[in-house]
């Protein structure tokens, strides 16, 4: 079992230069004399030979650890020294070594030898993660939680005041629908208590994920004014929240409503936030309006939250299980591992759905190929990031083989470096649809994961 080597903390100041802080990647405690091979490079530059190792107080050459006698224990991190300077900042870091596990054997003469490499940005002297640019908030969605919510053995109130209290994220974007019982006029009472539980455990409020229901019968659509007073409870519950603003799909209000709603949102000092997501981009036949309609007016309380689902590279593996375990014909599904950016893929996956051919058990899941999961490159987002003050940091699981998950968050943060962006930047777990995981877990990996991409995406930027 592999486990983390460079934690946030790892590399830090040291009078005479700069020290890495490195964990065992190992279940349990090991001799000293198990490391061999350490070699270290950061920023680029190799510095084995300036290295050393400190035991008990004593710095020693890495190869003299094969003489020690001591033990790494499991909670230690191995300090190893370099006596040079390093400028304050973010530097990329690579460490490789091998460790024996003597208990282990490999053969009948031998104990089972293991190699390592870890590679990360870190942020010299700091003792914590890796600090993001003034104003880009790390946030996590109540939505990430909602089986959770769906299973009633724990209120609404209470699991979103716990994403807080358990320490995953200071910052929550909740769902007005799913954490208040009078949505869509929630009553004050149970606003403030929301407030003031997140504010007991030192978070907040960010976006609150709003509605509009168009129809008020099957058979009667609501009028722009009976749509305004639809929302503008919400609009209250925000403000009296403390949140920064509302969140809409892109285009859902249409301009009529956006007239009409300004003035309410200056008035609570809110922003409405229409987000983009999956394939709308802003290039889309069904969506370019709209995204021209918020460029134009360009008002402060009026921006977008970026989804990064527009940005997917390859499909989840999980979603692909599904789909070959539901019945989609094993050739499509291969087609969609291995060329999802191919728009003659695209051209597959809606023709098995026009002959009708989607399973029945997987057909809503299969949906998502069309709607939810995006095929585009962040340079289509050019035009509206510099109006874009909130973004979704959508993952599906945690498998990032090839950047599956990291990339496109590296591809934003670097997009974003040149327009001034403020907001937040919220996990998003949109696989609890098919995954039976545990929320906060998953909220919490995939959050270390976006701070390191975004790190390394802003030091791309600026190279």
């Amino acid at each position: 079992m592999t486990l983390p080597a460079l934690r946030d903390d790892a590399l830090v100041s040291t009078p005479a230069g700069f020290a890495l802080r490195l964990s065992l990647p190992w279940i349990r405690s090991l001799p000293l004399s198990s490391l061999a091979g350490l070699e270290l490079v950061v920023g680029g530059e190799p510095v084995t030979e300036q290295l050393r190792v400190v035991v008990d107080g004593r710095p020693i050459r890495p190869i003299e650890l094969a003489e020690e006698s001591g033990w790494w224990f499991l909670q230690d991190a191995l300090e190893l020294q370099v006596a040079r300077s390093l400028a304050p900042g973010i530097h990329g870091v690579d460490v490789s070594f091998s460790l024996v596990v003597p208990y282990l054997p490999a053969g009948p003469d031998a104990p089972l030898t293991l190699p390592f490499r870890f590679e990360r940005m870190l942020t010299l002297g700091t003792g914590s993660a890796a600090t993001l640019p003034e104003g880009w908030v790390l946030a996590a969605s109540g939505f990430n939680w909602t089986p959770e919510i769906i299973d009633r053995k724990r209120s609404a109130h209470d699991i979103t005041v716990g994403i807080v209290a358990d320490g995953v994220a200071e910052v929550v974007e909740i769902e007005a629908g799913q954490v208040w019982r009078g949505f869509p006029a929630p009553d004050g009472d149970e606003v403030d208590a929301l407030r003031d539980g997140l504010a007991a455990v030192g978070g907040r409020i960010g976006i609150v994920g709003g509605s509009i229901d168009d129809w008020s019968s099957p058979s009667r659509r609501r009028t722009d004014e009976e749509r305004l007073a639809f929302l503008r409870p919400q609009l209250e519950a925000a403000a009296r929240a403390g949140a920064v603003g509302i969140r809409l799909p892109i285009g859902q209000a249409g301009p009529t409503l956006l007239d009409r709603v300004l003035p309410v949102l200056h008035e609570l000092e809110l922003t409405l936030f229409e987000e983009v997501q999956g394939q709308q981009t802003p290039q889309s036949p069904a969506h370019r309006e709209a995204c021209e309609e918020i460029v134009r007016r360009d008002d402060p309380r009026l921006r977008f939250v970026v989804d990064i689902s527009l940005l997917m590279p390859s499909l989840p593996p999980s979603y692909l299980e599904r789909l070959a375990a539901g019945g989609v014909p094993s050739e499509l599904v291969r087609r969609l591992s291995d060329e999802w950016l191919d728009p003659a893929t695209l051209d597959a996956v809606r023709g098995l759905l026009g002959s009708g051919g989607v399973p029945p058990a997987v057909h809503t899941l299969y949906m998502d190929l069309l709607i939810r999961f995006g095929r585009s490159a962040v340079g289509d987002l050019a035009g509206i990031l510099p109006f874009t003050s909130a973004v979704h940091l959508k993952f599906w699981d945690l498998d990032d083989a090839g950047g599956r998950v990291s990339q496109p968050i590296r591809d934003i943060a670097a997009a974003l470096d040149s327009t001034g962006f403020a907001g937040t930047l919220t996990s998003e777990w949109g696989g609890h649809e098919w995954l039976d995981d545990d929320p906060t877990a998953m909220t919490r990996a995939h959050l270390a994961l976006a701070r390191r991409a975004i790190t390394e995406g802003l030091v791309r930027a600026g190279q």
